[in-house]
């Protein structure tokens, strides 16, 4: 693939700018309600903290504050974890694994950024739920459902992003534990999820009785054997950040050939289509939130390779955000209250079960990480990952 123009630092001061003034302009309507998973016609709805995806909303607060220092979006930010805390007592909706998802962003990030002892309690006790999720007899956590029934023995390649989650609470508690976990699950991913070309299996389902392997199948992508582009985003950060707290060198191995897969298929502009099996044609939606996840993992990894290396994808990571910046994201908040069009959920095809929703619109995930990466590029930033 040619190289493309990359993003200038005040190209990122100034897209920093408008993506904070439009969470700026949200905090009204998304501090006692939580920011719905996606938009509906480039517009969020709010909705009630019991989504997997409320964390991200308050990441984009406290990535808000972090860069303004504005005493507004702390206090915004510290409604939102009085709801995470809330959330995690009563065990509402968090019999699956995106703990990760839902914790780092709200409530390690405010642990670290104002030491609230009431978002490290919360970010605890989701790393407890987590756990609670594991299978001794294959080695993983298992997705969703209940843990008793053979046909809900699976993981996803979405669980790797929250493992995070379980090396922050080791680090917290000073209990292997977490940890120990941690690795046994990414272990098991590197082995089955990751193709032999690189491409990843959306789940994985395994035998109750041996532990092997039974099959891995597609829910959101186009196919069981094509290549959902989220699905390759979350393996390339996800084995970043599994690789900066192991150092193990089979995750930064795994990164790589994950990441070669995907460049390989993106279309002219790096912003790939919803499933990766598309390479051209205006008929099927992109998904700008992977092309934002991926820009964190480039940055992620920079950090931990040789400089030549990190040279390299940082410069990947300037021109996918270039791109972002330039096509796709929110510059009139008539338009969108998001800060990034043309993400895609759910989109339903012949071969899949998704409920369609979410199909070119601005999702949650997407702007988080489309204002981490932002932040990433900005200065030296620490993970609330």
């Amino acid at each position: 693939m040619k190289k493309h123009i990359e993003i200038t630092m005040p190209e990122v001061s100034e897209a920093l700018a408008v993506a904070v003034s439009q969470v700026r302009r949200n905090l009204d309507t998304f501090t006692q309600k939580c920011q719905n998973h996606t938009s509906v016609n480039n517009f969020y709805p709010t909705c009630e903290n019991d989504q997997w995806t409320c964390g991200f909303w308050p990441g984009s607060v406290w990535l808000a504050y972090e860069y303004t220092k504005d005493e507004n979006f702390a206090n915004s930010g510290r409604v939102l974890v009085d709801s995470f805390l809330k959330r995690i007592e009563n065990k509402i909706e968090v019999d699956h694994h995106d703990m990760g998802f839902l914790y780092s962003p709200s409530c390690v990030s405010a642990y670290k950024l104002i030491g609230s002892e009431d978002a490290k309690k919360a970010a605890i006790m989701a790393a407890d739920q987590l756990i609670s999720r594991f299978h001794e007899k294959g080695e993983f956590l298992q997705a969703w459902g209940s843990m008793d029934e053979a046909e809900n023995y699976r993981f996803i390649i979405d669980c790797l992003m929250n493992l995070s989650l379980l090396y922050w609470a080791s680090e917290q508690t000073e209990d292997l534990r977490y940890s120990e976990i941690a690795d046994r699950h990414a272990i098991t991913s590197l082995i089955y999820s990751l193709r032999e070309d690189g491409s990843t299996y959306h789940t994985i389902f395994i035998d109750r009785q041996t532990s092997d392997m039974i099959r891995g199948e597609t829910c959101q992508g186009y196919s069981d054997d094509s290549f959902w582009a989220r699905g390759q985003a979350w393996a390339v950060y996800g084995f970043a950040l599994t690789y900066s707290y192991t150092k193990n060198p089979a995750f930064l191995e795994a990164f790589r050939k994950a990441l070669l897969f995907y460049m390989s298929k993106l279309p002219e502009d790096m912003i790939p289509y919803w499933d990766m099996i598309f390479t051209s044609g205006e008929e099927e939606p992109r998904d700008s939130s992977s092309a934002a996840i991926v820009a964190c993992g480039l940055l992620c990894m920079a950090e931990f390779v040789s400089a030549d290396e990190a040279d390299r994808y940082v410069s990947i990571a300037k021109q996918m955000m270039k791109s972002l910046v330039d096509n796709y994201s929110v510059k009139d908040p008539e338009i969108s209250n998001g800060l990034v069009l043309h993400a895609t959920y759910s989109k339903k095809s012949p071969y899949n079960t998704c409920t369609p929703e979410g199909v070119d619109e601005c999702a949650t995930w997407g702007d988080y990480f489309y204002l981490e990466a932002l932040m990433r590029l900005n200065s030296k930033w620490e993970s609330y990952w």
